[in-house]
């Protein structure tokens, strides 16, 4: 792909850094080296990076590679976590999110207060419906040390069982993909409407290919829209083009691709 020329200094809060030397996905090799070229191309200069799934597994030497991996690039960490609780939100899954403990391999408060004071990590990623919520205890300690949490929201995990499990809390948090993976309108329209009242509600632009929930968005919340790209699934100059693309101000362009991932995540800020 050819380079992108635009004005803006852009910061991606949304990209999966492989653990392992040669990964490929989908037929596509992935490497940091290759993340790094095509982030280059569109004119990123600094992303946040998160392991992909473990299942079963800690995420402790999948985070640590992620940060190893990062050093010397225009990466920030972020940690992914886990837990033992259901986060469907049916009458089943809350009686048995009663009884829940914690495995071994589950996310404690000591690993988040681990990660905190890390210089190597800015935040947190979880996707509920591939690793659960993480319990009460996690959870006092994410809002203890404040740094924001990267959630992965769609189909299993609604912008309405974020609101329930995650945004009574005081630490920002990022619903991925306007809170509707994959490509649900009603769920990213929900995602928009809860804006209005969670003032640590934030939607990031990986995977939206629609301008109108783009659109309604930026101009409705021009301070609460982070773009993300989504890659390595999504090439980065697919992502940027869809915001450079919108009937926006050029202002709001430059919060979504800035601004706001700046003000969030500590280190995307230009130094």
């Amino acid at each position: 792909m050819l380079e992108l020329e635009h004005r803006f200094r852009v910061v991606d809060v949304h990209s999966r850094l492989p653990v392992e030397e040669a990964v490929t996905a989908r037929g596509r090799a992935i490497s940091p080296e290759k993340l790094e070229r095509e982030m280059h191309q569109a004119g990123v200069v600094s992303t946040v990076v998160f392991p992909g799934p473990q299942e079963g597994q800690s995420y402790l030497r999948a985070n640590n590679a992620v940060a190893r991996r990062s050093v010397e690039r225009p990466f920030v960490s972020f940690a992914r976590i886990n837990g033992p609780r259901d986060p469907t939100g049916s009458t089943t899954a809350r009686l048995r999110n009663f009884g829940a403990r914690r495995k071994e391999w589950h996310t404690s408060p000591e690993d988040i207060e681990q990660y905190a004071y890390d210089d190597r990590f800015h935040g947190f990623k979880l996707d509920p419906v591939q690793d659960g919520l993480p319990d009460e205890a996690v959870l006092d300690q994410l809002e203890d040390v404040g740094l924001p949490l990267l959630v992965h929201a769609g189909d299993g995990f609604s912008p309405t069982h974020a609101t329930e499990a995650l945004l009574n809390r005081s630490f920002p948090v990022i619903l991925s993909h306007f809170g509707g993976y994959p490509l649900n309108r009603d769920l990213m329209d929900d995602a928009i409407d809860l804006l209005d009242s969670s003032d640590d509600c934030y939607l990031d632009t990986s995977f939206v290919r629609y301008r109108d929930q783009l659109e309604r968005a930026i101009m409705e919340h021009p301070d609460r829209v982070l773009f993300g790209s989504g890659a390595p699934n999504s090439h980065p100059n697919v992502a940027v083009m869809e915001i450079l693309t919108l009937d926006v101000p050029e202002d709001a362009m430059r919060k979504v691709f800035t601004k706001n991932p700046s003000r969030v995540v500590d280190g995307l800020s230009a130094e």
